[in-house]
């Protein structure tokens, strides 16, 4: 996963360079207002500050769906530029008019990395450390905090610093960054897949993943660029072929699901949903009778979510993390039952995909993407539907990451030229004698569209062939409209109400307060001591309260896929709860001085650890994951205008509250806005560690439906006969 990591920390340099400004106009401000005599303008010396705020909600206002378009990458290659630029001009600021006009640039720059860096790691990590890789923006950022504190705290020590070269040192990091985004970053394989541009794709995925075979992320990545679709959840029992492969089983209705690669095959016989205790269809039950009020206002989506990661399928041995190419661990042993000699490897390559008139229509267009060629195999589809022998379903199977495996099949057999998608996970062992297992499986409308000749029309070896995704695009309906469909709606709610609560949680009163309590602790008369001025002190105070929340991002960075992001969120919040009544406390509860800023110290503190490690990374992972690919960008940056625009009211708004109901008063309100965060959490937030995105925003599109499921093809049929038998 080297390739993924490094291509992880080098987009974070943006969070980063946000960190760094951050720090530095906070100590440069104390030298500006000296030199352009704003002390009696406090609205322009306001502006200063919050002109990058405004920057960064104008241009996140069209950054997503800007990104969906010429993609992630070229819109990390702006930010830097106009991180450089912004630099250059503060470094040059003649006049507060230019010092403005360069903060909104550098507001500009801001809003695109932070709007856009959690998308391009979310869309090029495995799943399997997404989580980790997506909590490097709060540590870069913070981190950027601390070095930009060091280095002003260093100048202020001068007899006369220079807020000019505080100011345009960005601009030498941000030529580094630029470096690595022109000559080292990516495009996200998510966006290449969506504009058809597979080879490039497969080639960047390669790279990522530090292998050849990406055939099933490949797979998966088309198929997740849909939005709509009623999903249904069904189970099977899945175990090895039968010996005569056209043989008739009980019901007459069974799936054949072929591995990859040549001899791999099992069948999979329907069951009744929540059949054999399943997990997930305790959780439907539970989604759909009558029960407590609890279980009627905890999202479906949550309960789902939970019962899936309560599964322990153990990992396949010698095979890739989620990408081995086995369909479940307790199928490895039957590999060796049946040789399918019929059944050839899917071929994702479409350089080398076949199609009637196909490869005629590609030379004399002489297209480098094939965007006319089909993507799968036509001769293996082929092969394929007729493998399970006349009336069966088939489907050809992979592994996509965190226990799962996508399969195909038709719907109504071969000859309605339906193909449906499976996203399945092991269970339970069904039976130690078989080796079967018990499968649930996510199955929707399949992404890709059978074109070619009507199957009355085929002959032998010509089958029908799945689309490339180019030729789906201009069919497909425009990302506005696309945003109403029932699950995108449901995870738009999710994501601008985690942003709006993280704002107003309470963080930019407290780090407004951090100095006064240190002030009283006595830090500032210790630093005195030591002969710093009272710009120095208070910048030093700063670095060292921003250098305590890295030891705690780290910690968040082992647990984010460990424990996962709804759990660090459920054990995080109440402490920010009870550090914030013990602040109200600490000032009302009459004590000496010395315990007072003892217990004020330690609570603000625990507070900030804590918030790094919980709601204030994951708010943003969370936005980066449970929207589809095709509108991710354009849901990202409504969640990011909701993030700023409670930004703005928050940083405005203080003041007022202090004025009108208090110190108190202020961390009174947080802590009940902590107890709405942590309610709605409990009952809306699902988890989604180690899940591959496109299988979370199946989730969403089940939850957002009300759990409406089918069962499983021909299961009706299937138990009247069983009851005619018996």
């Amino acid at each position: 996963m080297r390739g993924a990591v490094l291509v992880a920390i080098a987009a974070a340099i943006g969070n980063m360079l946000q960190g760094w400004d951050n720090a530095t106009i906070a100590g440069a401000v104390l030298y500006i207002k000296r030199e352009f005599h704003l002390e009696a303008q406090p609205a322009i010396e306001g502006l200063v500050v919050a002109t990058s705020l405004i920057g960064a909600t104008v241009i996140t206002t069209f950054s997503g769906p800007v990104s969906d378009s010429v993609g992630r990458r070229p819109m990390l290659i702006a930010s830097s530029v106009l991180y450089f630029l912004a630099g250059l001009l503060m470094l040059w600021s003649p006049n507060v008019h230019v010092l403005l006009l360069s903060r909104l640039v550098d507001g500009f720059a801001i809003g695109l990395a932070v709007t856009l860096v959690p998308v391009y790691i979310s869309e090029t990590a495995p799943p399997e450390i997404r989580g980790l890789l997506n909590t490097l923006p709060q540590f870069t950022g913070s981190g950027g905090m601390f070095l930009s504190y060091c280095m002003v705290f260093a100048m202020t020590l001068a007899p006369h610093p220079d807020w000019r070269l505080m100011l345009g040192a960005l601009s030498l990091l941000s030529l580094a960054y630029l470096i690595l985004t022109v000559w080292y970053l990516p495009e996200s394989p998510r966006w290449l897949v969506s504009k058809g541009k597979m080879k490039e794709a497969r080639v960047v995925l390669q790279m990522l993943r530090g292998r050849d075979d990406v055939a099933g992320e490949m797979a998966l990545l088309v198929e997740g660029l849909g939005t709509a679709g009623d999903t249904a959840i069904e189970e099977y029992i899945v175990g090895p072929p039968v010996a005569d492969a056209d043989a008739e089983v009980d019901g007459g209705d069974r799936v054949t699901l072929y591995g990859p690669e040549r001899g791999m095959s099992w069948v999979a016989q329907p069951l009744p949903l929540g059949a054999q205790g399943s997990m997930l269809g305790s959780a439907i039950g539970l989604g759909s009778r009558q029960g407590s009020v609890l279980d009627h206002l905890r999202d479906p989506v949550v309960a789902l979510l939970g019962s899936v990661h309560d599964l322990k399928a153990p990992a396949p041995e010698g095979s890739l993390r989620g990408g081995g190419s086995m369909l479940f661990s307790n199928l490895g042993s039957m590999l060796s039952f049946h040789d399918n000699k019929h059944a050839p490897p899917l071929d994702w390559d479409e350089e080398n995909a076949v199609a009637d008139g196909a490869g005629e229509q590609e030379e004399e267009d002489g297209d480098d993407d094939h965007l006319r060629s089909p993507l799968l195999d036509a001769r293996g589809m082929s092969s394929m539907t007729t493998a399970g022998g006349p009336g069966h379903e088939t489907a050809t199977t992979m592994g996509i990451g965190g226990g799962w495996q996508l399969a195909w099949k038709y719907a109504d057999g071969p000859e309605s030229g339906v193909v449906k998608r499976m996203y399945l996970h092991e269970e339970a062992a069904a039976g130690e004698a078989s080796g079967a297992v018990h499968a649930a499986a996510l199955v929707s409308q399949s992404a890709l569209y059978l074109h070619g000749k009507p199957p009355h029309q085929q002959q032998h070896g010509d089958g029908p062939a799945l689309m490339h995704p180019a030729a789906a695009e201009a069919a497909a309906p425009s990302a506005w409209r696309e945003l109403l469909e029932p699950g995108v709606r449901h995870a738009l709610v999710c994501g601008v109400t985690m942003q709006v609560l993280q704002q107003f949680s309470g963080i930019n009163g407290v780090l407004y307060y951090t100095p006064q309590i240190l002030n009283q602790a006595g830090v500032s008369v210790l630093l005195a001591s030591l002969g710093l001025g009272a710009d120095s002190t208070s910048i030093l105070i700063s670095g060292l309260t921003t250098l305590l929340m890295l030891p705690a991002i780290g910690v968040a960075m082992r647990l984010m896929d460990v424990s996962g992001r709804r759990s660090l969120l459920l054990w995080t919040i109440p402490v920010l709860i009870a550090s914030l009544v013990v602040l109200v406390a600490a000032s009302v509860v009459p004590m000496a001085a010395a315990a007072h800023a003892a217990v004020a110290t330690g609570s603000v503190m625990v507070y900030l650890c804590c918030f790094v490690m919980g709601f204030g990374p994951i708010p943003n992972i969370l936005c980066a994951e449970i929207f589809p690919t095709r509108v991710r960008g354009l849901c990202i940056a409504i969640c990011s205008l909701a993030f700023w625009i409670g930004d703005i009211v928050v940083t405005y708004s203080l003041p007022v509250m202090l004025n009108w109901v208090g110190l108190n008063g202020v961390f009174g309100f947080y802590a009940v806005v902590c107890c709405v965060a942590l309610a709605f959490v409990a009952l809306r937030v699902p988890e989604t560690k180690g899940l591959p995105l496109e299988v979370i925003t199946e989730f969403f599109n089940v939850g957002a439906r009300g759990l409406a499921t089918s069962p499983a093809p021909a299961l009706e049929e299937e138990e009247e006969d069983h009851h005619r038998r018996h």
